[in-house]
């Protein structure tokens, strides 16, 4: 069936939104062509202006670039908070952005916070798996990241209490042994009191106020799979950007 514009919202979002969840899902995965210009205007029965504003749309929010052999689906510039990588690893294979690197500064089991507790649903104390990283690119520190899941999660996957690099990251490594695959999620941003563990590698003193995403991700029985926070780097930034209807 093909789709039809609606009138909720100006027909160029539409069109961007409908490639856009169709990347996020990883139907139209990394270097995937998009249609022509002139076949999007004939499908969705626009004006060729309109699906060529749609294409602009998605480079400007960097999910695709344009050359002379067409529209291709490129996250290379995506910011790649914690949510994003998921997106990412899901349509690309990779949670990285090209020139990323990540160095696992530590993992193992340690007692659950309150905070990380309460997100987890389980005690104060409780053993949790955490492990920590730092992401870098041309610009030095994207964000130190620290992640936690229930300590119950290493039994299926020993793997995560080494320190060392996962092939699929958490989120695929945990749908893969456990069938928990993340389906939900909240993302809080704020602003932190830089911790005195992190504060070298994060290149800001310890106490200082740092840029935060927070990230709680739930299963598709409505159970919280992983809990993250990442103190961003200086000078980085969160944006988004979203159809007004």
């Amino acid at each position: 069936m093909a789709p039809k514009v609606q009138r909720t919202a100006s027909p160029f979002l539409q069109i961007a939104e409908h490639f856009r969840v169709k990347i996020k899902e990883g139907e139209l995965p990394q270097e995937s062509k998009l249609p022509s210009i002139a076949s999007i205007s004939r499908e969705w029965g626009v004006a060729t202006a309109t699906a060529a504003k749609a294409i602009k749309q998605l480079q400007e929010e960097g999910y695709v670039r344009s050359t002379s052999q067409g529209t291709f689906v490129d996250l290379g510039r995506k910011l790649t908070s914690g949510s994003d990588r998921l997106q990412m690893l899901r349509a690309t294979g990779s949670g990285f952005r090209k020139g990323e690197t990540v160095e696992i500064l530590s993992a193992g089991l340690v007692a659950a916070p309150g905070h990380v507790a309460e997100a987890l649903k389980l005690s104060e104390g409780d053993p949790v798996v955490q492990r920590r990283r730092v992401y870098r690119d041309d610009d030095g520190v994207v964000a130190v990241s620290t992640s936690y899941l229930a300590g119950e999660m290493a039994d299926a996957a020993p793997e995560l209490l080494e320190a060392g690099p996962l092939p699929k990251m958490t989120f695929g490594l945990i749908e893969e042994r456990t069938g928990r695959r993340a389906v939900r999620r909240r993302d809080v941003v704020a602003m932190f009191p830089v911790p005195q563990d992190i504060a070298g590698v994060l290149g800001a003193d310890a106490g200082s106020l740092a840029l935060t995403m927070t990230n709680l991700y739930w299963d598709d029985n409505g159970e919280p799979t992983e809990y993250a926070r990442d103190f961003l780097g200086a000078g980085r930034e969160l944006s988004a950007e979203y159809p007004m209807v």
